[in-house]
């Protein structure tokens, strides 16, 4: 409590109790590289893999010193027992050094290997299962090396360049040898709250895919799945959710269709990559420009050059409803034409990506805009200023265009009160909010009614 000695007005700066809420980032994605090793790995590993063999046949030369030290030393007469035994107990330490010299050499190999298999790509020594965080193409050109002839690393360098050149700023970058190790990945991941957006640029295995979905549905709960086809489809049917190759239907993942060409600097030519680093990049330039409430569509594809399959409107008629996103060549620009969940109309009220991903955004920042709340005393005024802080929060949300409603009492509505919590809520430590808002959904189809007016309707 300050000391006021003279008389005048004292204006003071305190403590609110408590900040306002943020909006947390929705932008930032997590890239996932399946790099299988390659014959130039085993150059790499061969010369540590000998070193291990060497050390193996060290152990058993010693086992078999030792042995016959001992041996000699049983049949040794009494007087020699000394210098017998003195013999097998050095004999003895030997086979003990190169057992452990053999354990040595085995770790080495592995952490070599390791760190090699990675670095004859041009990158530094990034070991499978580590993430990096890279703000820009260089940064990932330093970790995992530049464009090359190696084509898992290959179809990672595009996607994350894509990435950046469609408006990305941030992307967290991990690669694993093979799909069946992606939940190394995922579990690098679900420690970074920041990601918001995750693919893994040409992964099509049906149970890598539905990792990939439980964890940003289940696990993590505030993160959206971008999913790539294969490069060739015969039969578009096959890409429907819940058929042979591919997952159920969710509510936090879409599917991008056809491959998109791009230039490709190793073969100094087009080439067909995976669309989704550069799906990404739309989502946050996307975010960027106009906010998560915007559906990520009839947005150019920069960087794509032409597509493996020109979609047409009648092969898109089938394919919207499932939630299958076409991209198509339009107006002479390559752009998303579709904004559907995977699964489309089935996920009901969550069939748009914008509304799922909106949704996601208003969870997570009051998660994170109300921990002060934890351990207060649950009451009136507690209620209160949880209503405040929500209450303002929401009110920039339907600024920003992403509540329906020309007034805030018509967009959303904030309750914490008696009601909402009773004795029995408060006598068990809860204290439970209800909060009601009402998004804006993209106009997916524009129709115009237009008919012939004759002159004397005219008049």
């Amino acid at each position: 409590m300050p000391t006021y000695l003279s008389p005048g007005v004292y204006v003071e700066e305190i403590l609110s109790g408590n900040a306002p809420i943020a909006g947390v980032g929705t932008s930032t994605a997590g890239f996932i590289g399946v790099i299988p090793f390659t014959d130039k790995v085993t150059e790499v590993v061969k010369p540590l893999d000998d070193a291990v063999k060497a050390a193996e046949k060290k152990v058993k030369e010693a086992e078999k010193t030792a042995v016959k030290d001992a041996d000699d030393a049983a049949k040794a007469a009494d007087d020699a027992k000394v210098t017998a035994n003195a013999k097998a107990k050095t004999s003895a330490n030997e086979l003990e050094a190169a057992k452990q010299e053999l354990e040595k050499a085995k770790e080495n190999a592995n952490t070599e290997a390791d760190k090699k298999r990675y670095n004859i790509y041009g990158g530094t020594s990034v070991l499978s299962g580590e993430v990096k965080l890279c703000t820009n193409f260089s940064e990932f050109k330093k970790h995992f090396g530049d464009f090359s002839a190696v084509a898992g690393q290959n179809t990672l360098a595009h996607a994350v360049y894509g990435f950046f050149t469609n408006g990305g700023t941030r992307c967290y970058v991990v690669w694993v040898p093979e799909i069946a190790e992606i939940d190394t990945a995922l579990s690098q991941f679900e420690a970074i709250d920041e990601i918001a957006i995750v693919a893994a640029p040409g992964i099509t295995d049906k149970a890598a895919l539905l990792k990939i979905d439980v964890h940003c549905g289940q696990t993590t709960q505030d993160s959206f799945a971008i999913f790539d086809t294969t490069e060739e489809v015969s039969d578009t049917s096959k890409l429907e959710p819940g058929t042979a190759s591919m997952p159920g239907k969710s509510g936090y993942a879409a599917l991008y269709y056809p491959w998109i060409q791009v230039f490709d600097p190793v073969k100094k030519g087009a080439i067909y990559v995976p669309p989704s680093g550069h799906i990404a990049g739309v989502y946050a330039r996307v975010d960027t420009q106009r906010g998560v409430h915007k559906a990520p569509a009839n947005e150019t594809v920069l960087g794509a050059m032409g597509l493996k399959t020109n979609v047409t409107k009648a092969l898109q008629d089938g394919l919207n409803p499932h939630g299958i996103n076409c991209i198509r060549s339009l107006n002479g620009s390559i752009k998303v034409w579709g904004a559907r969940t995977f699964g489309g109309d089935k996920n009901g009220e969550f069939m748009y990506i914008n509304i799922r991903r909106l949704f996601s955004y208003l969870r997570e920042s009051i998660d994170e805009g109300t921990q002060w709340a934890v351990f207060e005393p649950n009451s009136p005024e507690l209620w209160a200023k949880i209503r405040r802080n929500i209450n303002a929060f929401l009110l920039n949300v339907w600024r920003s265009g992403a509540l329906f409603g020309s007034t805030p009492e018509q967009a959303f509505f904030v309750k914490c009160d008696e009601e909402t919590n009773p004795p029995e809520t408060r006598d068990v430590g809860q204290v439970v909010t209800i909060i009601g808002v009402a998004v804006v959904k993209p106009a997916e189809f524009v129709i115009f009614k237009i008919s012939q007016r004759s002159e004397q309707s005219n008049k």
